[in-house]
């Protein structure tokens, strides 16, 4: 199953541009792309405001951030390496926050056993902050352990 966000459920609804609501860490997040967008920017402030954001809105509040250069990303003022276990614990905790929010499993339990990947999404680390094996391995991951 391809996720997308121009996809029929549940693909579509397993998309970071999705509006899930969700809490990291005492922050409200509006989806998960506001999430990762948001880690792009170095100012808590800021960091706040983009986690409130949903699908192109967030997509493109992001979009300018040059972290590529440094693969620096961000949270609450604190940095973070790309490419750093620190940084996929980071990922891990944010999607088992996202996994909390009740549509979002039911999306996530509608796949069924289908195979997840999304076809858009990059592969190199250096050049995306969630690759397709990352997005994907995380939401199989959440599937099966929502199946025990």
């Amino acid at each position: 199953m391809d996720i997308k966000s121009g996809c029929k459920y549940p693909a579509s609804a397993l998309s970071n541009f999705a509006p899930h609501p969700f809490e990291f860490r005492g922050f409200k997040v509006a989806s998960m792309e506001g999430f990762l967008q948001g880690l792009k920017f170095k100012s808590k402030e800021m960091q706040a405001e983009v986690f409130t954001l949903v699908g192109k809105r967030a997509k493109f509040k992001g979009k300018k951030k040059n972290w590529k250069r440094t693969q620096t990303l961000w949270f609450q003022g604190q940095e973070i390496k790309r490419d750093s276990k620190e940084y996929q614990k980071l990922l891990d905790e944010a999607y088992d926050a996202l996994a909390e929010n009740t549509k979002f499993k039911a999306a996530l339990l509608a796949t069924g056993d289908a195979v997840i990947k999304h076809s858009i999404g990059r592969r190199n680390k250096s050049e995306t902050v969630l690759t397709r094996s990352e997005f994907c391995s995380r939401l199989t991951k959440l599937r099966a352990r929502f199946k025990k």
